[in-house]
């Protein structure tokens, strides 16, 4: 398992916010919902984003932005219109005043705004929950990252502008299933721009020998890893490994493979009732107490403390 199915593992969407924006001008949505990763696809017409800090861009059709959270934005036809519409955490929907919007600009199934046939549609899907293993990719994103329809060519996005407003059974997982994917897609095209900087294990990957290693502790955590086993897998020796993967990654092989062990356990704090011992021994510690130890050690906090936070 590579980076970017790890990545199914991490921000995987679960009744992900899905809806088809449909917008005539003059309008202004303002965008304050903290969520953790939004995908924004320009169907028809125009639409700019404006950061409250950075450069604002102008989308046309074909054209993709990846909103990483929780820096506040706003998605208007022209930079000068002000807000008329406010997100906020929770999917609540106000106007700018605190009027609550909930309800008044449903146009059907998974469509929203002020006009069906609007100049302007977008396809939007929120990611609710940051996970914790998709991190360390996710960050590597600047807050606004943008596709123009010329760099990248994905075959998805027609069936996703067809299921989004269709309402048939096991819709929500058709829908969860099709943005994960558009998302890898979107990342897969973004990280092999010349400005974009993929973290250093991302490019470490292509490297014949440490590439392999990192699938390893990738696809299975649990198992007891030395870097004795890893450097007779990659066929070099103990230093030899140790030094290579130090360089490209930026850390020890054992130190890489603690941070994804607890970045494994904090999800299952979060997405299960599972007790400490069966998360010990799913991410490869030998007891709850040693994996509280870690645990608290990296997050600051301990493991019972996370899970009630996160609930």
């Amino acid at each position: 398992m590579d980076a970017l199915t790890g990545l199914l593992e991490g921000p995987r969407a679960r009744g992900a916010f899905m809806i088809r924006a449909c917008f005539d001008p003059p309008w202004s949505v303002r965008i304050e919902d903290r969520a953790p990763l939004t995908v924004m696809l320009l169907v028809r017409g125009e639409a700019w984003l404006v950061p409250d800090s950075g450069d604002r861009r102008l989308l046309r059709p074909g054209d993709l932005a990846l909103a990483r959270g929780p820096d506040p934005y706003t998605c208007a036809d022209d930079p000068g219109t002000p807000p008329q519409t406010l997100i906020l955490p929770g999917g609540e929907c106000h106007h700018p005043d605190g009027r609550p919007l909930n309800g008044v600009m449903d146009l059907g199934v998974r469509t929203w705004g002020d006009s069906p046939d609007g100049a302007t549609v977008m396809l939007i899907g929120t990611y609710r929950m940051r996970g914790e293993t998709g991190g360390r990719l996710l960050d590597a994103l600047p807050p606004l990252a943008f596709l123009a329809a010329d760099d990248w060519d994905c075959p998805l996005v027609p069936v996703l502008a067809a299921e989004i407003v269709r309402d048939e059974p096991g819709q929500e997982v058709v829908l969860d299933r099709l943005l994960d994917l558009l998302v890898i897609a979107a990342l897969r095209a973004w990280f092999a721009r010349p400005e974009a900087a993929p973290p250093a294990w991302y490019g470490a990957l292509g490297d014949p020998v440490v590439g392999p290693v990192l699938r390893l502790l990738q696809s299975d955590p649990a198992h007891p890893w030395t870097v004795a086993a890893l450097a007779a897998k990659a066929g070099v020796s103990r230093a030899a490994l140790a030094r290579r993967f130090t360089e490209l990654v930026g850390e020890p092989p054992m130190t890489y493979l603690t941070g994804r062990r607890l970045a494994l356990a904090a999800d299952r704090l979060r997405d299960t009732d599972d007790t400490l011992g069966a998360i010990a021994r799913h991410v490869g510690y030998g007891s709850a107490f040693a994996l509280s130890t870690a645990f608290k050690r990296a997050y600051g906090v301990s493991p019972q403390e996370w899970r009630t936070r996160a609930a």
